[in-house]
């Protein structure tokens, strides 16, 4: 089947080339906000935790994690942008309704502990930061993001989301306030150290689990077909297919993403791995007691960068964490779903996203760990992830549901590699 879009672009004269930087720069977006709602406050306290109790010896993962990443969300990015709609809506016609739905379920399950969790974390950093009580910021948070993104269009979430992605640059400048001995740092970087025991291979699924996340799968597709809507593409007909140059756009904006994304997580293991670890702080029960660990050992400043990053990226992870299950749930049962719709237009898509994010609190208000339930997620979704990735490898090398794109060989082979490096890392977890 061919693309019902233009396949190619009419060649352009050399004075187009400030033009076409202005397309880049337009499209960079999608990819890069989901680069960074990985490293949402699961994330943190999943590469605290592996700096904390490990020290610098799981660096290395950084460098591994970066192109699987990359791989994975390149491929998701491409389903959404040439199918014309999300991953939900092209598995629902490759497998059985019972399968798909279990896979939803399971991402909502998940979903909904995180953002129970991410609320927890981003509540207990600004009451670290005003001394107030945390479950206030537990409810003014969720309502402060509920009502954003449910009066809010797509564009302005997503410009939002945008600069929020600013807030991560407080880990490298936390790492570099902090010191670290430079050539242990490189050596543990370059030359990996193969996992010993159940704790280090939980650790490395955890890792893989908060890096490749089934939301971000989803998130990334969705959040194609959102722009595409935004420009004018309101049909499925009119989104179908894609140009070579819209590809190629759009593997910078979710390359340049994964780059800054695994960039933190190696600070942060940094951070935590020459602060905590090297004193002997192996133990972290909440994400406060993280950054009140540091400032003995790194000062004010590192521990105060160190809470803002928590604060402000689980503003940009929990809409895209009830987001990502909303719009699974909408493809998978036929609801009216999208950030562009109103209220009243997709009533069943904002509700679960409400319904969600209304779970999260009641769970903060029962007593919840944030960082156990945080890291327990990580595990979790580096169980789920490898066969959520065979079904978006089937997907992706269907020539039909890709209008005749199917994703490139080496995307293929990559992503596959990704699946079996979870396989392997959650099997080793129950028997090593």
């Amino acid at each position: 089947m061919t693309s019902s879009k233009r396949t190619s672009d009419p060649v352009k004269p050399a004075s187009a080339a400030p033009s076409s930087l202005r397309r880049l720069a337009k499209s960079i977006g999608p990819g890069v906000i989901t680069g960074a709602a990985d490293d949402d406050p699961s994330g943190i306290a999943t590469y605290s935790v592996a700096g904390a109790q490990l020290g610098t010896s799981l660096l290395w993962t950084a460098l591994l994690t970066w192109p699987l990443m990359a791989a994975v969300q390149m491929m998701c990015a491409r389903i959404g942008k040439v199918s014309g709609q999300g991953l939900a809506a092209n598995f629902k016609q490759r497998f059985p309704r019972w399968l798909l739905l279990t896979f939803v379920i399971a991402l909502l399950v998940a979903n909904t502990i995180n953002i129970a969790a991410d609320l927890a974390g981003m509540a207990d950093a600004a009451a670290m930061l005003s001394g107030l009580n945390s479950r206030w910021f537990v409810l003014a948070f969720a309502v402060l993001i509920s009502w954003a993104t449910v009066r809010l269009k797509y564009k302005q979430i997503a410009n939002v989301l945008k600069w929020l992605v600013l807030v991560l640059f407080a880990y490298p400048v936390t790492a570099f306030v902090v010191g670290a001995n430079w050539g242990q740092v490189l050596h543990d970087t370059l030359l990996p150290s193969m996992p010993r025991n159940r704790n280090e291979w939980e650790t490395i699924v955890a890792i893989l689990g908060t890096t490749i996340s089934p939301y971000l799968f989803f998130w990334q597709a969705s959040e194609e077909v959102e722009e595409e809507k935004a420009s004018g593409q309101s049909t499925l007909v009119a989104r179908r297919g894609a140009t070579e140059q819209e590809l190629g756009l759009r593997n910078i904006d979710v390359g340049v993403g994964a780059f800054f994304s695994n960039m933190v997580m190696f600070f942060i293991i940094l951070t935590t791995a020459v602060t905590l670890n090297r004193h002997g702080i192996v133990d972290i029960e909440t994400s406060r007691q993280a950054a009140e660990a540091l400032r003995p050992f790194a000062g004010n400043f590192a521990a105060t960068l160190f809470t803002l990053g928590v604060v402000g990226v689980g503003f940009l992870a929990i809409p895209t964490l009830a987001g990502s299950a909303a719009y699974a749930f909408a493809e998978t049962l036929g609801w009216t779903q999208g950030l562009n719709r109103k209220l009243k237009q997709a009533r069943w898509f904002y509700a679960l996203i409400l319904i969600s994010t209304a779970v999260g609190v009641a769970l903060d208000f029962i007593g919840i760990n944030p960082v156990k339930a945080l890291y327990w997620t990580a595990v979790i979704n580096g169980l789920l992830a490898p066969f959520l990735l065979v079904a978006i490898l089937i997907v992706a090398a269907d020539k039909k549901l890709m209008q005749g794109q199917p994703s490139s060989r080496l995307g293929w082979a990559l992503v596959a590699i990704t699946a079996a490096a979870m396989f392997v890392a959650g099997v080793a977890m129950f028997v090593v």
